[in-house]
């Protein structure tokens, strides 16, 4: 029996020592301490947001040199390299911006290629993507659009330049009527459509 005489005194003991009362004061303090809480989270919030848009503005201005790069690798010589295809191209001109409020067309193109006849829209890209190939599609529509509203009745036709082009990406891009430039060796290639060139 000691065995419940203890448990029956540590109960007794328990039972005696009051409850502690919650004051004013400690609802107070309570509420103050939450309300610093999401102050320091809101500070934290506003840093993380603060280093994110200074990380993207960073990334976006590496992929504007390795876009630039590519575009001073690849673009110089293509007057050139299409003459096998049977372009004759006598003039390049590179980061040509068509802004047409009035029928509202906005488009840039990388490098356009052209004559008296023919056009040749060049996209580049640092490594080629799908969604790139997507996209010069519509900016193709763009230049056609624009062209026809101005009387220009020569024939455009599209490229996609890259320094990185995967099988699968030189594919859909050759499929949709492309010209694929890359680099080969120490020199640029450029591929024609499987098919025929797409015309616009």
């Amino acid at each position: 029996m000691p065995i419940a005489k203890t448990t029956t005194k540590k109960a007794a003991k328990t039972a005696k020592e009051p409850a502690k009362k919650v004051t004013l004061d400690d609802v107070w303090a309570t509420i103050n301490g939450i309300g610093k809480a999401h102050k320091e989270t809101e500070a934290a919030i506003k840093e993380t947001q603060k280093a994110l848009k200074e990380t993207q503005r960073i990334v976006g201005d590496l992929g504007n040199k390795f876009g630039d790069e590519a575009e001073y690798t690849l673009v110089p010589g293509l007057p050139e390299k299409f003459r096998q295809f049977g372009f004759d191209f006598d003039a390049i001109n590179r980061n040509r911006k068509i802004n047409n409020k009035a029928h509202n067309i906005h488009a840039e193109v990388d490098a356009f290629l052209e004559n008296g006849t023919q056009a040749m829209a060049v996209e580049v890209k640092a490594k080629l993507q799908k969604a790139d190939v997507d996209s010069h599609v519509k900016r193709m529509e763009k230049l056609r659009r624009h062209a026809d509203l101005r009387g220009d009745r020569r024939e455009f036709f599209g490229a996609m330049a890259a320094t990185v082009v995967h099988d699968d990406e030189r594919n859909y891009a050759l499929k949709n009527g492309f010209y694929v430039i890359e680099p080969s060796g120490e020199d640029v290639k450029v591929t024609k459509p499987d098919s025929d060139p797409r015309i616009w």
